[in-house]
């Protein structure tokens, strides 16, 4: 069976619980979800996979997390060509900006992005975004 990382930053634990139903649809997909947070992973370990997803809350001005989470995409956008990614995350204000802007630099890097800026939530995660994470997963799963 294989194994499908999810790797997330969470600020409020919002992003956490997304991971969670990301890693659920994995499981109901047939493989094996390991959820991390990207301070107990290294984008290293994200190379060898064919699919795997990414979650990261909107900070600031609708950006990805500066002091942690930005590096590791910026590693990761290094050997994304020919990856599956999804990417997810949950956001307080604004309009999504930030996934939309993550989507294009994965995209752009050349990866294929599953879901593309559909897994996002206003704060916690409610029964639509639920079953959108769920659904990722189960598409990751089948890589």
């Amino acid at each position: 069976m294989s194994e499908v990382i999810v790797a997330f930053w969470t600020g409020t634990g919002n992003t956490a619980e997304m991971a969670e139903y990301v890693a659920e649809g994995i499981k109901e997909g047939g493989a094996e979800a390991k959820v991390v947070s990207v301070d107990d992973i290294s984008a290293a370990d994200l190379k060898d996979a064919k699919a795997f997803a990414l979650g990261c809350p909107s900070m600031g001005v609708e950006q990805l997390e500066e002091s942690t989470m930005e590096p590791f995409v910026e590693e990761v956008c290094g050997f994304a060509s020919g990856k599956t990614i999804g990417l997810f995350g949950s956001y307080g204000w604004g309009d999504g900006e930030w996934m939309r802007n993550w989507v294009e630099q994965m995209e752009g890097a050349g990866a294929t992005v599953v879901g593309g800026e559909d897994a996002i939530c206003q704060e916690a995660p409610d029964e639509d975004a639920q079953d959108e994470l769920k659904a990722m997963g189960k598409q990751l799963a089948a890589i």
